[in-house]
């Protein structure tokens, strides 16, 4: 199975058309919504996570781009500034991955960096800004 973090840019010719039903149904991939905004006739972005056989994911990339979606690829990393992190928790109720969770009974937060998807839901809510971010800039 592969994965990875993309990022799709719809322009206004394509954004009504059901190109990720297209990547289920005709790639037989699998995907996780992280970051949405799309509007009809408008264009829109999708931040996601694509998951398939490697063939498939191969395939779908292609269909993407000859759909004429741009599709940049997302490599980021996540971390947690320990000094700054005073374990309040609010990061872990918009954790879609899971990386931040409470474990109990300490009720200590803790950031699993093998799980984070880098979709920065975490940054913004931080009331400490413990959470850096990472990204490679060149793919957005």
């Amino acid at each position: 199975m592969h994965a990875e973090m993309l990022v799709l840019q719809f322009s206004r010719e394509v954004v009504d058309q059901p190109i990720i039903y297209r990547l289920v149904k005709d790639f037989s991939l699998e995907f996780n919504l992280l970051k949405a905004a799309i509007n009809p006739r408008q264009e829109g972005l999708i931040v996601m996570e694509l998951r398939g056989h490697p063939k498939d994911f191969r395939r779908g990339l292609k269909y993407l781009r000859e759909s004429g979606v741009k599709v940049k690829k997302v490599a980021g990393e996540v971390r947690r500034n320990e000094d700054l992190c005073y374990q309040c928790g609010t990061c872990t109720a918009v954790c879609p991955s899971g990386a931040l969770h409470i474990e109990r009974p300490d009720m200590a937060v803790v950031f699993d960096a093998a799980r984070c998807s880098a979709c920065e839901l975490c940054c913004p809510v931080c009331p400490a800004r413990a959470m850096e971010v990472k990204l490679n800039r060149s793919a957005l």
